[in-house]
């Protein structure tokens, strides 16, 4: 039986010391499973950046957000529309801080 942490599929190991690192491992583990997850979309989002790390990163499946940050801003916006756009950024800002912090960690 294949958990859900058996479908992080990453090239380089994900140091879980780094901030947010279990929301990345969710996003990649969602996106992989092919569920449309405001962590799958945050990983699409940080696509690029992710993959330059080392990580690899499941195609989303058809039918997918071709805008991951118009998906995830309306994903956010169904579940609680007064709060979406705080929610959003702090998302945006959780995944940049992951991603810094994982670049200084292999420098």
């Amino acid at each position: 039986m294949m958990t859900r942490s058996s479908l992080v599929n990453a090239t380089v190991p994900i140091d879980r010391a780094l901030p947010t690192a279990d929301m990345i491992e969710r996003g990649l583990s969602d996106l992989a499973a092919g569920e449309r997850t405001a962590e799958s979309l945050l990983v699409q989002i940080g696509a690029s950046r992710l993959r330059a790390l080392g990580i690899t990163i499941s195609d989303p499946t058809p039918g997918a957000a071709r805008a991951p940050e118009m998906a995830l801003y309306e994903l956010l916006a169904r579940e609680d529309p007064d709060s979406a756009h705080s929610r959003y950024n702090a998302l945006v800002r959780a995944l940049v801080s992951f991603e810094r912090a994982a670049e200084s960690a292999v420098r």
